[in-house]
């Protein structure tokens, strides 16, 4: 079996002082569904998926 590694590439948010640090890019937005726009938008031009950490976070994740 392959060995696979799953890779952070954007992190979208709502509430941009819950974050730290970092090492992918970070999408600011005002409000659910700007959040969901963007996060779908990603998904399709990085050819990855958006997963939730909390209602107003999201991240994009490339295998």
């Amino acid at each position: 079996m392959e060995n696979q590694h799953a890779k952070i590439v954007a992190i979208i948010t709502i509430k941009p002082e819950s974050l730290q640090g970092g090492g992918a890019p970070v999408f600011i937005v005002k409000d659910q569904k700007e959040l969901q726009k963007i996060s779908m938008t990603l998904e399709k031009i990085m050819d990855a998926s958006a997963h939730e950490v909390d209602t107003d976070t999201l991240v994009i994740v490339a295998r």
